[in-house]
């Protein structure tokens, strides 16, 4: 026969039908575990104390009741107390969200290889060695007479040619290489 779970009637209404074994099912589950508290009742490893000491109350253990006592953490089975964690042995990194460092892994990196493709242009300036003189003129009046004088100076003295760079080299570089040895980081 098929099951149902929703009824529409002729009015329209529409009604979903309750599933009372599947919510006796759900009701376990969510009673699998409960956490009462720190106890200050001694409990060890395979207690059976049916009643622990919660806040200065008196409460009466029941299967999946959870309490923690001197830094560990007991889950009761319905007959004992059973140890499943302990927060003792814990280090401060436990209780972070995040940590980091630095490392220096060992080993080395090859330096790397540079290859001129192009030299790159040049070309060919002169030199001076003396810079010369100016022209010059001069005009002199004697009684009516004009005498005139002109210097045509002298050129600059070139000295000796230098190449001079005009343009870049073309270069390439291989990537550098890490050579080095595996690592383990032990974290405590």
């Amino acid at each position: 026969m098929p099951d149902i779970s929703r009824i529409t009637l002729p009015s329209g209404s529409v009604y979903n039908l309750k599933d009372a074994e599947a919510r006796s099912q759900i009701a376990t589950l969510s009673n699998a575990t409960h956490w009462l508290g720190t106890t200050t009742t001694v409990l060890t490893d395979g207690s059976n104390a049916a009643v622990v000491v919660v806040n200065g109350e008196n409460v009466n253990a029941a299967s999946g009741d959870i309490v923690s006592y001197s830094s560990k953490e007991f889950i009761f089975n319905g007959t004992v107390w059973q140890e499943f964690g302990s927060t003792g042995a814990l280090k401060a990194l436990a209780f972070k969200d995040n940590a980091s460092a630095d490392y220096t892994p060992a080993g080395s990196v090859a330096a790397p290889v540079i290859s001129v493709a192009t030299a790159g242009t040049t070309t060919v300036v002169n030199s001076i060695t003396a810079v010369g003189t100016l022209p010059a003129l001069s005009l002199t009046v004697n009684e009516e007479n004009l005498t005139v004088a002109f210097d045509a100076g002298a050129l600059p003295t070139k000295g000796e040619d230098t190449t001079v760079k005009t343009g870049d080299a073309a270069y390439s570089a291989t990537a550098p290489a890490f050579t080095g040895t595996q690592a383990t980081i032990t974290v405590s």
